[in-house]
């Protein structure tokens, strides 16, 4: 068996989370994608990157590679299902002032068809349907090199003041 490794590297969060609670999600979003303020753990994990921000949209592109296969070689549903929840929450985060937070309460996602690791960088949009101060509702898609939908998503957000410590 020929063994395989990868390396991820990520910025101290810390530093992003001194400035969250002192701007909107929309200028938070807009800092993370100009990287003025690190990017969250997560997205090293799954080589996600924001392309654009908008109030209400957020676009994301993620480049899966082997490492994110599952046992029959396509790459598991989970990268798929965590692109489309932090594209619904980050463009929930766009609606809200500063010192607000959200969570997912729900997603359900919809896979079309299989991605490869061959499929070309991942485009996912997520969009808010409706904004809320309690509960907000967004939905999503990914498409895969080629344009092709791989697949969607709709979901709700729960919408809380941040704690401060």
């Amino acid at each position: 068996m020929t063994e395989r490794e990868t390396m991820i590297r990520w910025e101290d969060p810390a530093t992003g989370l001194a400035v969250l609670p002192t701007v909107s999600g929309l200028e938070f979003l807009t800092r993370m994608k100009n990287r003025e303020v690190p990017g969250p753990p997560i997205a090293a994990h799954f080589a996600m990157d924001i392309l654009e921000v908008e109030p209400g949209s957020v676009t994301f592109t993620c480049t899966p590679d082997e490492s994110h296969m599952n046992p029959i070689g396509v790459v598991h549903g989970g990268l798929v299902c965590t692109l489309l929840d932090s594209a619904l929450g980050c463009a929930t985060h766009t609606t809200l002032p500063a010192g607000t937070g959200y969570t997912s309460i729900e997603i359900k996602v919809s896979y079309l068809r299989p991605v490869t690791a061959a499929a070309g960088p991942l485009t996912c949009v997520g969009r808010v349907t409706k904004p809320g101060t309690r509960v907000a509702f967004a939905e999503g898609e990914v498409v895969d090199g080629a344009g092709k939908v791989v697949a969607t998503a709709t979901g709700s957000l729960l919408v809380f003041p941040l704690e401060h410590p």
